[in-house]
């Protein structure tokens, strides 16, 4: 059975989305459709990957009887509005992460998703890796023991870029980048909540996060340490310490192709693309595909891997370490 795709945006991650989704048998992935604010746009990404459908709005592309799940690739101020329009069409929805600006409006995608009885994943891509799977597999046969340590980093110079920066635009190191160190964190101890959050940083004119530490301690004496920047390149790598042995993930971690376990390397490689990406590793969306997939045909209205409440503590905590540096932004007002 083929699952049958809609985009929503013509931007640059929808592009490498669907360059993903081409890695792919087609009779298990189709895009039918794909809309944009301007149809122009939406026409030009239709041309380029081939797709049979494009529409000037998201309205049009929610109406759109064909299409069993909707990918939404927006900027994430828009993700609420977008993801509510969606679901109340009964589309299920990929929502590219963060899910929402808040904790608030996770929980509004959420019950808007349980009210519609349909399907809702954050697109944290990273979890869906096989090199995440391998990481799951080898802490779950106690391999490196207990787990007392977690580091992970990503730092990437992002200041030429109004998205990354711009409040407005849902900008910030955190939020954007820093998602990616918290997400690995919540995986590697297996969705625990810390019993604290300490947060320290600094913030841009406009009032967003430009770079931020943060330290996670949970219970029996186990803690985290998360980096994240968007004024300069920091090694972008993440290692797991525990009692009995190191796993390390090199760059790039929020899309790994490659493991050192006690020192030992495997790599993961990735399907060449058929067009050329905006970002790297691109190619690796095809797991969190795959993972939809899988779901739907299962009846699924979650994924184990990346569930309601994952979702739901990975903004928690957000929330708490910019209240704590002092990042606000005007959807926590709202």
């Amino acid at each position: 059975m083929s699952i049958r795709w809609g985009i929503c945006s013509a931007g640059k991650i929808s592009h490498d989305f669907t360059v993903a989704l081409k890695t792919l048998p087609p009779e298990q992935h189709q895009v039918v459709a794909v809309g944009a604010r301007d149809l122009t746009h939406a026409q030009e990404f239709a041309q380029k990957h081939g797709i049979p459908r494009a529409y000037g709005s998201y309205e049009e592309l929610a109406k759109d009887p064909e299409i069993d799940v909707v990918y939404v690739g927006t900027i994430h101020p828009h993700h609420l509005a977008v993801g509510v329009l969606f679901m109340n069409s009964k589309k299920n929805v990929l929502c590219e992460k963060p899910l929402a600006m808040n904790l608030k409006e996770v929980r509004e995608l959420i019950a808007t998703a349980k009210k519609n009885d349909i399907f809702l994943m954050e697109a944290v891509w990273t979890r869906f890796f096989p090199a995440s799977a391998e990481i799951r597999r080898l802490l779950s046969r106690d391999e490196v023991g207990e787990v007392k340590l977690v580091r992970a980093d990503f730092g990437w110079p992002l200041m030429h870029v109004s998205r990354a920066v711009e409040k407005d635009l849902g900008g910030g190191a955190l939020i954007d980048i820093g998602i990616y160190c918290l997400q690995f964190v919540l995986m590697v101890f297996s969705g625990e909540k810390p019993e604290r959050v300490q947060a320290t940083g600094f913030c841009l004119d406009t009032g967003v996060d430009e770079a931020m530490i943060i330290t996670l301690m949970f219970s029996g004496h186990r803690m985290a340490v998360c980096t994240c920047t968007i004024s300069t390149k920091l090694p972008n790598e993440a290692v797991i310490v525990g009692t009995k042995g190191t796993i390390k993930i090199p760059a790039h971690m929020w899309c790994p192709t490659s493991l050192l376990v006690n020192g030992v390397e495997t790599q993961y490689p990735l399907p060449d693309p058929a067009l050329p990406l905006n970002f790297i590793n691109s190619t690796g969306m095809r797991y969190e595909a795959e993972e939809v997939r899988h779901c739907l045909l299962k009846g699924l209205k979650e994924s184990s891997l990346m569930s309601h409440a994952d979702s739901a503590l990975l903004m928690e905590i957000m929330d708490e370490a910019r209240r704590q540096v002092g990042v606000v932004y005007s959807q926590d007002s709202q």
